[in-house]
């Protein structure tokens, strides 16, 4: 019998013109290296200068924007840095991840982990286990190499290429790989990062199959990974297509859920 999916509910949106005027502000504050002057910051918005003038001296007085005395031009405090730090990244992340990883558990009817890069390997944050008799777990906080890890492939395709190339040359499995094998495992990786999930068999246990896609943004220092690791020794495990768009939809969905706008 189809179970018929409720489609996903639409955010309603409401005109909240002052508060869009107040980010607009922030946003572009942020988005420039020095300070800006008020009719700088009109002209990048697209308004008057009268018009930004009360939610600057509003920003200003809730501590988020400095007025320099000297130049009159504005710069951002740390307020939000201070925000953004109330909480650990990590913890945000599995905040976040929760619920798109349940959804994504019951949708494909397989176990799904979340992980990152730490200390030069592939630590596994969080799981949620399938509700099949026969399923594949991995241990929360165990570690594994990098190289050869579905996760750890998504990962570093999304690296700065210097960063990534820095990680490789410290890497054992890396140094063990012949220059043909290591030119083919750096295209495999530019393919990744076009497509945005990868998929392949676990060069760590026979007779899995993974499903991997990065979430997060590495220039502001968040970058994981959740992956679906499916048994194809037996059964009748889902269509492989299946699979890369649900993983994909949750990637998304957490990337999102953390404020994010793509990598």
């Amino acid at each position: 019998m189809a179970i018929m999916r409720p489609a996903a509910a639409r955010v309603p949106s409401y005109a909240v013109p002052a508060l869009e005027k107040g980010l607009d502000l922030l946003e572009a504050l942020a988005a420039g290296p020095g300070d800006r002057s008020q009719a700088e910051l009109a002209r990048a918005l697209g308004r008057s200068a009268s018009e930004i003038f009360r939610m600057l001296n509003c920003l200003g007085r809730r501590g988020y924007i400095v007025k320099d005395a000297a130049s009159g031009r504005y710069r951002l405090t740390l307020r939000l840095y201070e925000l953004a730090h109330t909480h650990t990244p990590v913890d945000q992340l599995l905040h976040a991840a929760d619920g798109p990883m349940r959804d994504l558990a019951r949708r494909v009817r397989e176990s799904v982990h979340l992980s990152v890069l730490s200390g030069g390997r592939l630590l596994v944050l969080a799981q949620i286990e399938s509700q099949n008799r026969t399923r594949v777990s991995v241990e929360i906080g165990g570690r594994f190499p990098v190289v050869r890890t579905a996760s750890g492939r998504i990962l570093l395709a999304h690296l700065p290429t210097e960063e990534r190339d820095g990680f490789l040359s410290r890497d054992e499995d890396w140094s063990r790989l012949g220059a043909a094998a290591k030119e083919r495992f750096l295209a495999d990786l530019l393919r990744v990062r076009r497509e945005g999930v990868y998929q392949g068999k676990s060069d760590l246990t026979h007779g899995i199959r993974d499903v991997a896609a990065f979430i997060g943004k590495p220039r502001v220092g968040i970058a994981a990974a959740v992956c679906v690791p499916s048994l194809v020794v037996i059964g009748t495990p889902k269509p492989i297509s299946e699979i890369r768009a649900a993983v994909k939809e949750c990637a998304a969905t957490v990337t999102r859920q953390l404020g994010l706008r793509g990598t």
